[in-house]
């Protein structure tokens, strides 16, 4: 089975109109991630992203109407300008999450036209996957991607 076939995975495959390596200084540098990373009307108001197989990223999100979201989690997979995998089971170093909900992972790959960019993320449970799908994966992440997309292309 891969990851795609898996009932538990939620996948946003397109291609973008950036170069690859704008795109993967956009998902890197803290400066540049908060300028797309949450769909309007959020936004994310703090990224701290240490970007190496086990170093831990913390981004905290605000909703349009005040409240703050805090995300932790570790990185398990870094090969510059193609892919970042990253779960939330870890909180920070290899000290276990109180509730894991997925792990992400992001592919590059050049493409004629621009970037390849799939954005998958695999949940523990059925039922996780359907919260996330529930709560707007496609819209949301493909939002994301649309803000992804321009900032990568002024860069």
């Amino acid at each position: 089975m891969t990851e795609n076939d898996n009932p538990r995975t939620l996948e946003l495959k397109r291609v973008l109109a950036a170069p690859r390596a704008a795109i993967w200084r956009c998902w890197t540098e803290p400066d540049l991630l908060v300028r797309w990373f949450t769909p309007t009307p959020w936004r994310t108001i703090r990224a701290e992203l240490d970007v190496r197989p086990g170093g831990t990223m913390h981004v905290v999100m605000q909703g349009p109407d005040g409240p703050e979201v805090p995300t932790s989690g570790v990185y398990l997979e870094v090969v510059p300008e193609s892919r970042l995998v990253w779960t939330d089971a870890y909180s920070r170093a290899w000290i276990p999450a109180e509730e894991p909900f997925f792990t992400a992972a992001v592919t590059l790959a050049d493409v004629s036209g621009g970037t390849e960019y799939r954005a998958t993320a695999a949940h523990w449970t059925e039922d996780a996957r359907k919260r996330h799908e529930d709560m707007g994966f496609h819209e949301g992440w493909g939002m994301a991607a649309s803000q992804l997309e321009a900032l990568a292309q002024s860069l």
